[in-house]
């Protein structure tokens, strides 16, 4: 089992301890009104973890409390990883960035753009641009998700069987029926939140050979010692498993059992998109590979080069998510922030508004987990709680801010 304990003194490493308290009371608001269950936070800093907390319940109507070996759903915080499984192939020669997705999954040969009309007789137009490994990494592949319900393309999805975390048939077929519905737009030309990642997931299975909970298992979750992170939480390990809440009457935190225990059990889907659960202390590992340039105690995943590659800003242009992104639910805001291959990265702190450093860069969950990785002030943070939707509170937002005052030095 991974480790999450303070290994410094806060003042060590540049905090005033006095100052990150202030974390631990903000959020410990939202447990005491009944609004979140429970929660863990963790910041390090040049690799040591300075402050680490928990607070209030992983199963608040069993009294049992959050602890640092909870299991928590990570949802789309499953990204990053299955990014970094792809690019770990890119350095290998299994691909090139410019390729189309088609050489890995035909159906994907000759895309269709949606133009107009109803779900069931949309018009459509051959897409002037193949479908690219790249166009994947960074959510400009034209693809969707169902639960959107922003577009006719978003409800294609949803009567495909598409909606959240309930998808009925394997990877591969899902991949055969994503390939079957029209795009929103043409490759490479706007943002859209999508299953790009899942459809990544599957090229990484492909080019590697192995389905991808054998690939993350052997290439990244056992190298990087993260034993408890996987597509699904065993029986031996359910009594560690926090459950799903959403916000009920008043705002008042209420248990999502049927949501919640789909994780129990092998899914039908292996979703590199939003399939993982694992703790904080396994996430911690990943992020700080990620801080140190893809290395960890002796093991390295990527190369310094591809850690800097992928959380620079990729977006055509060089624009904002603002600029370019469909106005649909996401990870992170919009204005100042541009997207790499797999993360959100910080442009402008100023246009963003949320205290940051430039090239800061990040994801979160829709259980409203979330982390950061600032390489200037070799920061990192995470927080893990079990709340849907993300956007109830933003609490990735409010966690910056506290994480940055506290810096001194």
């Amino acid at each position: 089992m991974s480790d999450l304990t303070v290994e410094v003194d806060p003042d060590q490493v540049g905090f005033d301890p006095v100052r990150l308290d202030r974390i631990d009371r903000h959020f410990a608001r939202y447990v005491d009104d009944g609004r979140l269950p429970g929660w863990l936070i963790a910041v390090s800093r040049a690799g040591q973890l300075a402050h680490v907390s928990t607070y209030g319940h992983r199963d608040v109507e069993n009294g049992l409390p959050v602890e640092l070996d909870s299991l928590f759903r990570i949802y789309s915080m499953s990204k990053p990883i299955t990014s970094v499984a792809a690019m770990m192939l890119y350095e290998e020669g299994a691909f090139q960035l410019k390729d189309p997705v088609s050489k890995f999954i035909p159906s994907f040969a000759d895309p269709r753009v949606y133009v107009s009309g109803p779900t069931h007789a949309p018009v459509t137009v051959p897409a002037a641009e193949p479908m690219r490994i790249w166009h994947l990494l960074t959510h400009t592949a034209g693809l969707t998700y169902g639960f959107h319900h922003a577009h006719p393309v978003d409800a294609m999805y949803r009567a495909a069987g598409f909606d959240f975390g309930d998808a009925s048939v394997g990877l591969d077929e899902a991949c055969e029926r994503w390939a079957s519905m029209p795009l929103l737009f043409e490759p490479g030309t706007e943002w859209n939140y999508s299953v790009a990642t899942d459809v990544l997931g599957r090229v990484v299975e492909v080019a590697s050979g192995q389905s991808l909970d054998e690939f993350l298992a052997e290439r990244i979750f056992g190298p990087l010692g993260m034993v408890d992170t996987a597509f699904w939480a065993p029986e031996a390990d359910h009594h560690r498993l926090a459950a799903l809440y959403v916000p009920g009457a008043e705002g008042q935190a209420t248990r999502a059992d049927m949501l919640g225990d789909a994780i129990m059990r092998r899914p039908p889907m292996l979703s590199g998109g939003g399939g993982l659960v694992g703790t904080a202390a396994d996430y911690h590992r990943f992020t700080q590979m990620l801080l140190r340039g893809g290395e960890l105690d002796g093991t390295r995943l990527l190369g310094r080069a591809t850690v800097d590659f992928m959380t620079a800003n990729h977006l055509p242009g060089g624009v904002d998510l603002e600029t370019i992104a469909r106005p649909t639910f996401s990870e992170t805001s919009f204005s100042g922030m541009g997207f790499g291959l797999g993360f959100s990265v910080v442009d402008s702190p100023a246009e963003n508004k949320v205290l940051s450093s430039p090239g800061e860069y990040a994801w979160g969950g829709a259980a409203s987990t979330g982390f950061f990785v600032d390489p200037v002030e070799e920061i990192t943070a995470l927080i893990f709680t079990q709340l849907l939707p993300s956007s109830t509170y933003n609490l990735r937002a409010q966690l910056k801010p506290l994480v940055y005052q506290a810096l001194v030095d």
